[in-house]
């Protein structure tokens, strides 16, 4: 049997007196590759922070192994400025950064002459700077630079790269730097918060990598269900403040989920019908009793109570709520983008492109890929602004009418309620509006505060809201999986192949492209490469180049 690394026993966790869990049982092996799986607000990255001890429980225990090491990647990492990258990862063992600072103080008094000249202080400080090299070799210092190195080539940081200041990085470069440092602890356990978020296609394959070969326990929370089809061996669902564990990926795990709630379904149907002949039989036996005074029926009628009350009760199986997403469209022009020989030229004299060309057909889904930095989203802005472009033609159709998810949602004015968001894209009452939102999965509290207070999923949704108001036939999509949990992303998919228009969707959800476009377009060194199909075709053309 595997070794139990952690089990949670009933435990509870509250947040401002709102319980989060209850009762959550979970039992995490050494081994294992788990992907934490749940709608937003279920309370999964609070499930971490509690494993961590980061938080204190309302109820039940949580067992750690004894001596067990344990490491979490957040959701948002921060680091310090200033620090080059490898300055940064260096930093993830302290004690060994205080070991060798130690050795080299000794090693310096051991070359003052007041200390080589006495044989008794000499041996004194010969003794402390051998007990030190001892510690040192325990926390295996000698290999700890070479195990950074080699954590920072694993995942991604060229030699050329990591004498980059942290303040320039990109999120999800910053999450790669953190991941290094973790990893470099050598944690049994490691709990990753959304370790792909903002991360490329061929970081996320390094990632990947990394995770398959981790020797402890690693405990995943992801919406990219290609990274979860990838890399784990059970998944764990929190929904309704309950944690059910499946074996297999995420593949597996749907199809398990179904048969398990299809099941669930019949028993609770032909419950529902053995409980209604008992009640009907109670009816009965009372009925009788009112009627002829017999302590038989009296005793008939409380038997079939008792058994009633005895019985084990099969839930109803519930439906998470789903947003309500209708993105129509409409026919326009024909030719809804052309690029010809488009050029974009720095200030300072750098070039990020030259002579870029590409169309886009109405009713065509094109998923624009490349790695970070490659100017993807410097592309989205010209379209929107052709005068953005140094050179070249950026065409739009002139029966086009353009709808623009941001990635950072800038689209957004955090100062304002949702309810004002609302409404300042559409005429409409403030009763339709918060009805409107509803349907997006907003309460009634969410829509009066500030667009500031939402969470991240949040400012997706209503992002999305805003689109179905504007009523485009041309959707430039940068990034619109990030942030949403795996439902919503599914609304989304679904919506889109019943969309009437074109859609030019950025995206590192390999999954997501799959499902939703039908060319791929490579946007690498300046130049654009196009490949018919989803990610798996491009992908697989890309390993017989």
């Amino acid at each position: 049997m595997a070794e139990i690394l952690v089990n949670l026993d009933k435990v509870t966790v509250s947040l401002a007196g709102k319980v989060i869990f209850a009762e959550l049982d979970w039992e995490l092996q050494r081994g294992q590759r788990v992907g934490l799986v749940g709608p937003n607000g279920v309370g999964k990255s609070t499930l971490f922070k509690a494993i961590m001890d980061e938080l204190p429980l309302d109820d039940g225990n949580i067992f750690r192994l004894s001596g067990m090491r344990m490491a979490r990647l957040a959701q948002e990492p921060e680091l310090p400025p200033g620090k080059t990258v490898f300055e940064e990862a260096i930093t993830a063992v302290p004690a060994i950064a205080a070991l060798e600072q130690k050795l080299a103080d000794l090693e310096a008094r051991m070359g003052e002459p007041d200390v080589y000249t006495d044989a008794a202080r000499l041996a004194k400080v010969m003794a402390q700077h051998e007990k030190t090299m001892l510690a040192y070799e325990q926390q295996d210092g000698p290999r700890y630079t070479s195990r950074v190195k080699d954590a920072l080539a694993r995942l991604g940081f060229p030699q050329a790269r990591w004498d980059t200041l942290t303040e320039h990085l990109s999120g999800g470069q910053k999450k790669l730097v953190m991941l290094v440092k973790l990893l470099v602890q050598e944690p049994d356990l490691l709990l990753l918060d959304e370790p792909d978020n903002h991360l490329d296609l061929t970081a996320k394959r390094k990632l990947e990598q990394m995770i398959r070969s981790y020797d402890g326990c690693v405990a995943i929370i992801s919406h990219d269900r290609y990274l979860l089809d990838e890399v784990v061996t059970h998944i764990a669902e929190m929904e309704n403040g309950r944690l059910t564990l499946y074996q297999g990926n995420y593949t597996a795990y749907v199809n398990e989920r179904e048969i398990r709630r299809l099941r669930q379904q019949q028993l609770y149907v032909a419950q529902q019908k053995e409980i209604a002949k008992i009640e009907a039989a109670i009816k009965r036996f009372e009925l009788w009793a009112s009627l002829v005074v017999d302590e038989r029926h009296i005793k008939q009628a409380r038997s079939r109570q008792k058994m009633l009350d005895k019985m084990d009760k099969v839930e109803k199986v519930s439906e998470s709520r789903r947003m309500s997403l209708a993105l129509d469209g409409w026919r326009g022009s024909k030719k809804t983008i052309e690029l010809v020989d488009v050029e974009k030229v720095f200030d300072n004299g750098d070039i990020l492109y030259a002579g870029l060309n590409m169309t886009l057909w109405h009713g065509e889904r094109v998923g624009l890929v490349g790695p970070n930095g490659a100017g993807k989203s410097m592309l989205f802005k010209m379209l929107l602004d052709p005068e953005v472009a140094t050179g070249g033609q950026v065409k739009i159709g002139p029966s086009c009418k353009i709808g623009y998810y941001a990635q950072e949602q800038e689209t957004l004015d955090y100062s304002q309620t949702p309810i004002e968001a609302i409404r300042n894209t559409a005429p409409v009452s403030q009763e339709t509006a918060v009805a409107f939102l509803n349907r997006f999965l907003f309460s009634y509290a969410q829509v009066q505060g500030p667009i500031a207070n939402l969470s991240g999923g949040e400012r997706s949704r209503l992002q999305l809201a805003k689109l179905v108001l504007e009523k485009p036939n041309l959707l430039i999509l940068d990034e619109p999986t990030n942030n949403l949990d795996i439902t919503s992303i599914e609304v989304l998919e679904e919506t889109l192949e019943e969309f009437v228009g074109s859609v030019l969707v950025i995206s590192h959800d390999r999954y997501f492209l799959d499902k939703v476009v039908d060319r791929i377009v490579e946007l690498r060194d300046g130049d654009l490469t196009e490949f018919l199909g989803g990610y798996t075709d491009y992908l697989d053309e890309l390993e017989l180049i």
